[in-house]
């Protein structure tokens, strides 16, 4: 399910992780090749993100596949 960022946070290595409006969270790392996040090394590309951008949320869909 597609969630908003309400927030973000660094974990314990540095890592940004993202707080999402169900109340679960999702590292957002920027590890190219394999992610590519450049807006999460900016304080101004995670503020843009908490008004326009969703992330899929696994916690959520795998709770929804079990009702």
């Amino acid at each position: 399910m597609q969630r908003c960022i309400t927030g973000f946070r660094q974990d314990e290595e540095g890592h940004w992780i993202a707080d999402l409006e169900c109340g679960h969270s999702q590292h957002v790392r920027h590890n190219p090749p394999w992610f590519v996040r450049a807006w999460v090394t900016t304080e101004q590309g995670r503020c843009e993100a908490l008004a326009s951008m969703r992330l899929e949320c696994r916690l959520c869909d795998d709770t929804a596949a079990t009702r």
